[in-house]
């Protein structure tokens, strides 16, 4: 079987693990060959290919990012893009292809699906935020580098009796926020999923404060949103996939706080740090794991499907259905876990 694999949307630890896992299972054990496409879908839209193998793969396990490439490209966007995908992978004789991504990716491949592409998804969301699996690689390794960086806040912020504002990923899900802030030792944790009151944050950290000289850690997701859209950070403009490129809402948190608490406050946007560097133990192996499902379920034919986990195993569900709706923190799980640590 000749097997196309790409990786869409943003990278983030692990894809090269998963990458190696489908190469090396799919080449020594069932004799397939492979061709890479270049940065995602624009890749197959444009036919750009590269050489993958298993020597090709040889010392990408610990390696962050992708030696695809990526990028947003969004081929039902372009003129005669879906046409063009089809006829990228006849002319590369491609029998199965293997799309590893998040929600605007595999979106792409169910659309695919439905025109006849035999096509298996693995996910990839740094956020966490696909509804059919509890877990995607790359999360763990981003809370890991949340964590570190907010561990080291700490110490500063004590030294000068200062509030610190810690910006971290998740547009419209929370879950970085909420496990870096739990286990950061954070005093608020702003996630998407619950707007907040700026004022009931402020009278938080004074009641901490007025206690003795303290660190204050605020954790704030970029998407999450304050009462009545009054520190609205949107930039306006938007992707392929048309989702708002967000940032800024540290800043705005900072400036707020300082006013409100009268203490000196300071910003950090962890921001792509996030996203690069070496993926965690955890992670190298949950990205084999699929790789190696995924390579193991193009062979079984059954296509239209994503590897997902459930469980601790490895499971296979519709492509449709991984991409329905987002996984978002419950709010149960919030006040049970986060908002007693509050102040």
């Amino acid at each position: 079987m000749k097997v196309g694999v790409l990786t869409g949307g943003g990278d983030c630890p692990g894809l090269n693990a998963v990458i190696r896992a489908v190469v090396r299972k799919g080449e020594r054990h069932f004799g397939d060959t492979f061709v890479g496409f270049a940065d995602g879908w624009k890749g197959v839209v444009e036919n750009i290919t590269l050489e993958l193998n298993v020597e090709r793969c040889r010392g990408i396990l610990p390696r962050g990012g992708t030696i695809l490439g990526s990028s947003r490209t969004n081929p039902y966007k372009l003129p005669d893009g879906p046409q063009r995908v089809h006829q990228t992978l006849e002319a590369n004789g491609v029998d199965a292809l293997i799309a590893i991504g998040g929600e605007d990716t595999l979106g792409v491949a169910n659309k695919l699906f439905q025109e006849g592409v035999k096509v298996v998804g693995v996910p990839k969301t740094i956020d966490n935020d696909l509804s059919a699996t509890e877990l995607t690689f790359g999360f763990n390794t981003a809370v890991q580098v949340c964590v570190d960086a907010i561990d080291r806040l700490h110490t500063t912020a004590e030294s000068h009796d200062r509030v610190m504002v810690c910006e971290v990923m998740g547009r419209h899900a929370g879950w970085i926020a909420l496990y870096a802030g739990i286990g950061g030792g954070a005093a608020q944790i702003l996630i998407p999923e619950e707007e907040f009151d700026i004022n009931e944050v402020a009278e938080n950290i004074k009641r901490r404060h007025e206690k003795g000289r303290y660190a204050t850690i605020v954790v704030v997701a970029e998407g999450a949103r304050p009462k009545e859209g009054t520190m609205a950070v949107a930039s306006g403009e938007v992707d392929a996939f048309g989702h708002a490129r967000l940032g800024g809402i540290g800043n705005q948190v900072a400036e707020q706080l300082e006013k409100l608490t009268g203490f000196e406050t300071r910003v950090t946007i962890l921001g792509h740090v996030q996203r690069g560097g070496t993926p965690t133990a955890f992670d190298r192996v949950l990205a084999t794991r699929f790789g190696i499902a995924a390579i193991e379920t193009a062979h079984d034919q059954d296509f239209g499907k994503m590897v997902a986990l459930r469980a601790g195993e490895i499971v296979r569900v519709p492509l449709e259905e991984a991409v329905a709706e987002l996984k978002l923190v419950d709010p149960e799980l919030f006040e049970h876990v986060a908002v007693p640590f509050f102040g």
